[in-house]
């Protein structure tokens, strides 16, 4: 997908990498203001309301006009005058802004195609909701997720992650796009009606690169069977894609309540989210837990909910983590044959420095279901923390294959790893991109400005930083940490302590 820069005058605009050149040479402006200068470039000489502009560099939160003001005096300070010291951006009294510079849009980097892997590849789309329900949504995804998952357990296919699968729901697009996107070359899609006690769900599985229908089927069945119906259409594309298998994948942990199940679903779609959507996902799967007391996933989410909370929340440090990993453990008591559940009890371990009984959580999950790209992030994390660089930056490539459009916390240890690799220049490109750039990366890019001695931008960052995370220490953040390794504990140290974060 091609991705347009911007140029007018001496500068270069990137929207998408988050950068402003001046003569080839970074320019330190924040976060807001490049995404006021994004919608002033893209738009040039039309005139945009100010609350346009507060929706493009505050999008979802209520700020005071002043707060724009701020940041378009910022941009003219930045920017100098323009061609016979007029203005880069003028103002339009009661109404807005407008850009006046000529602007020639460049052509951006096209997307590099991936791949085919060596084994039969395969995504499944978000089905479609076709209930006169909006409230069935929940149900036609947490199907597809569960297919995902059922099929990303079968050896010899590879599968590719929720989240980049969803990354086209609700968009029309072309099978064979998809797929070149994806690098696979098979795609399941289908629709979903839940009424009255029954479901029919249509599913038909395409060879993009062909365009040929290789097996499609509708069900009609009460809803109490709708596990078996998942169990069946795993199986249909299984026999479709390798031949019938002599052995299958021990059985999913299935819920008893479909109640639970679907406030799992719901759940699961807030936890990369703010601390407030985490509150929400903390209650739905609490509720989730009380229904239904031995539902594996239910407990692996509130799991991660509740580490989620120490980590990213500031909540309770000592009594959520002592909760999350009681938690990770039952879950995999349960089901001891998932692999989400055996990664995150792996990940939660090795934040209690119980490293080899996490390193043989790891090595059980990968054995379970070498497609969990969340699996590969988060050895990542760890593999980084040990002193093991190339072989984390091995593990984030892989997650990124599986899942290549993934949740923010993957571009944050894919920044983390070219930290710790020394490449602070890629380093900065990733934790500059939107996905990430709000979250709590802005420590590793901040260190890695730091390191190329970019300390103005730097500082910029930390300030950014230390708003949403006003604790924040060195010293806290290395002793909390599981390093396992000293000389890689240092090198994040002495970016920390080069880009001003508190000691």
């Amino acid at each position: 997908m091609q991705r347009s820069r911007f140029a007018f005058g001496p500068f270069v605009l990137d929207p998408d990498a988050g950068t402003l050149l001046r003569n080839d040479e970074p320019v330190a402006v924040g976060y807001r203001g490049l995404k006021l200068l994004a919608a002033l470039v893209e738009r040039p000489g039309d005139i945009l309301g100010k609350t346009e502009l507060m929706d493009a560099a505050w999008p979802g939160t209520a700020v005071e006009e002043g707060n724009l003001t701020v940041q378009i005096a910022q941009l003219r300070k930045l920017l100098g005058p323009a061609a016979g010291d007029g203005e880069w951006i003028s103002t339009v009294p009661r109404v807005g802004y407008r850009f006046t510079g000529t602007v020639e849009e460049l052509g951006g980097t096209k997307r590099k195609t991936l791949p085919l892997p060596d084994k039969p590849s395969i995504a499944v789309l978000p089905f479609v909701n076709v209930s006169n329900d909006p409230e069935q949504e929940s149900f036609a995804d947490g199907l597809t997720e569960d297919l995902i998952t059922d099929l990303s357990r079968i050896p010899g296919l590879f599968v590719i992650a929720r989240n980049s699968a969803f990354a086209y729901k609700g968009r029309a697009t072309d099978v064979r796009t998809i797929a070149e996107d994806l690098g696979v070359r098979y795609l399941l899609e289908g629709s979903a009606r839940r009424a009255a006690g029954r479901v029919r769900i249509n599913a038909q599985l395409v060879d993009a690169a062909s365009g040929e229908h290789l097996w499609a089927e509708r069900f009609d069945r009460s809803l109490d069977d709708i596990f078996a119906v998942q169990d069946e259409v795993t199986g249909k594309i299984v026999d479709a894609l390798l031949g019938r298998l002599q052995t299958r994948p021990p059985p999913r942990n299935r819920p008893r309540s479909l109640e639970a199940y679907d406030l799992c679903v719901r759940a699961r779609k807030l936890m990369d989210d703010s601390p407030q959507s985490a509150r929400e996902a903390h209650l739905l799967l609490t509720r989730a837990v009380s229904l239904d007391p031995d539902y594996a996933e239910a407990y692996r989410w509130l799991a991660m909910n509740h580490w989620m909370g120490w980590v990213h929340s500031g909540g309770p440090t000592e009594a959520a983590r002592s909760v999350a990993l009681e938690l990770a453990r039952k879950a995999v008591a349960i089901d001891p044959n998932d692999a989400g559940c055996r990664w995150v009890l792996a990940y939660l371990l090795a934040y209690e420095r119980s490293f080899a009984e996490a390193d043989a959580e790891f090595v059980k999950a990968i054995q379970l279901d070498p497609n969990e790209a969340d699996t590969w992030a988060a050895l990542s994390d760890i593999a980084i923390l040990s002193g093991r660089v190339e072989e984390g930056l091995d593990h984030i490539r892989k997650a990124f294959r599986l899942n290549p459009f993934p949740a923010a916390w993957y571009y944050l240890t894919l920044g983390q790893a070219q930290y710790a690799a020394g490449d602070y220049e890629a380093a900065v490109k990733t934790l500059r991109r939107d996905e990430t750039y709000r979250t709590s990366s802005r420590r590793f890019l901040a260190a890695s400005l730091a390191q190329l001695g970019r300390l103005e931008e730097a500082q910029a960052e930390v300030e950014l930083f230390l708003v949403g995370n006003p604790q924040f220490t060195t010293r806290h953040w290395a002793a909390t940490e599981p390093f396992r390794d000293t000389a890689t504990l240092e090198h994040f140290v002495d970016g920390y302590r080069k880009a001003g974060l508190p000691a």
